[in-house]
């Protein structure tokens, strides 16, 4: 079972500066330079300089909204900080320093003292509220909200969409943690990739009655995705429970066998883009969706196979760019390329 944080109503927020001492986590050396990683390369530090910019003012005004560094339908991602309760607040906090420590890692005040404890294992440290996201499902959980869903009114007015990918966003990272030996890219995929598709169900239950088409496609889009891919990893479908899926794929052994299957059984999927009965639209998402699946699953295998079948991906990635120009027929023949190339 995975570890979860616990959820304490007494722990409240401390602000970064309470990690960034020379001796904790703003310092030099291995474990201590995360603050400064953070600070000088990490795109979470820049978010909530992104509200400020006129891109952003643009988008604001074309969803009838006020300044977005105060609308709380900008901050709840760009400024978490803005939406702590003053009770929570053991000092003033900046919103301005956009995503910091405690976004992810949980409020500090019941763990901060305790956590470099060399007596306290991972389990201790959840138990005091500190999020262990060594573990792949909570990890997911803590990313997907502010990557993977904007809502409708939002994505009108300008602002781009996103996909929640959870493989390819972490290795994006500056890098201020150790990974597990054993961890495969592939397997954090999917495990991505069933809680996206949890949240994209729970917003088409929230916009009941409320026409969203494009989430619907998206949504649609990852079910298929799914449909191929859990049976190839040796799991249970459970497309009505992604939750379930997403559990059982963070706590499975996962092997090199797993991750061949999985990228195998999704490049074989040319038949689906010639059924001539999915409408193009949603063969346009699948598409998106496959072939960032493909990067990510050649990407955790042999890099010598990646090297050799970069000409077939890349022209994958070209045929998914633009939806409104998007040919299944074409897609489905590069497929079947990038399948002969495999052997």
């Amino acid at each position: 079972m995975p570890v979860q944080a616990a959820e304490s109503p007494l722990s409240r927020y401390l602000g970064a500066s309470s990690c960034a001492s020379s001796s904790c986590h703003g310092g030099a050396g291995e474990k201590r330079d995360q603050v400064l990683t953070w600070e000088q390369r990490d795109v979470h530090r820049r978010a909530y300089s992104t509200l400020v910019t006129a891109r952003s003012g643009q988008i604001a005004r074309a969803a009838g909204l006020g300044k977005p560094e105060t609308e709380a339908r900008c901050t709840v991602c760009h400024a978490p900080f803005a939406q702590v309760a003053p009770a929570l607040r053991v000092v003033p906090l900046d919103v301005t320093v956009g995503v910091s420590c405690e976004s992810c890692h949980g409020p500090a005040e019941s763990w901060l003292r305790s956590h470099t404890r060399p007596d306290f294992t991972r389990a201790d440290r959840a138990a005091e509220g500190l999020a262990p996201l060594e573990d792949l499902y909570v990890r997911a959980n803590t990313c997907v909200a502010c990557h993977e869903q904007v809502e409708a009114g939002l994505r009108a007015a300008g602002h781009p969409e996103l996909r929640f990918e959870l493989d390819g966003q972490t290795r994006a990272e500056p890098r201020h943690w150790r990974e597990p030996a054993d961890r495969s890219g592939a397997q954090a995929w999917l495990v991505g990739q069933a809680v996206a598709l949890r949240e994209l169900e729970w917003h088409s239950g929230q916009t009941a009655g409320a026409k969203d088409d494009r989430l619907s496609e998206r949504r649609d889009a990852v079910r298929w995705l799914l449909a191929h891919a859990a049976p190839a990893a040796g799991l249970p479908l459970l497309a009505a429970q992604p939750d379930e899926l997403a559990r059982a794929a963070a706590g499975k052994t996962w092997t090199a066998a797993d991750t061949d299957a999985l990228r195998t059984r999704l490049a074989r999927t040319a038949g689906d883009f010639r059924n001539g009965v999915t409408s193009q639209v949603q063969q346009s998402c699948r598409a998106d969706r496959l072939v960032l699946a493909l990067d990510r699953l050649f990407a955790a295998s042999d890099r010598a196979l990646e090297k050799k079948l970069e000409p077939e991906l890349t022209a994958l990635f070209r045929l998914a760019q633009v939806p409104a120009e998007f040919s299944p027929a074409a897609f489905a023949d590069a497929l079947d390329r990038l399948v002969a190339a495999m052997k």
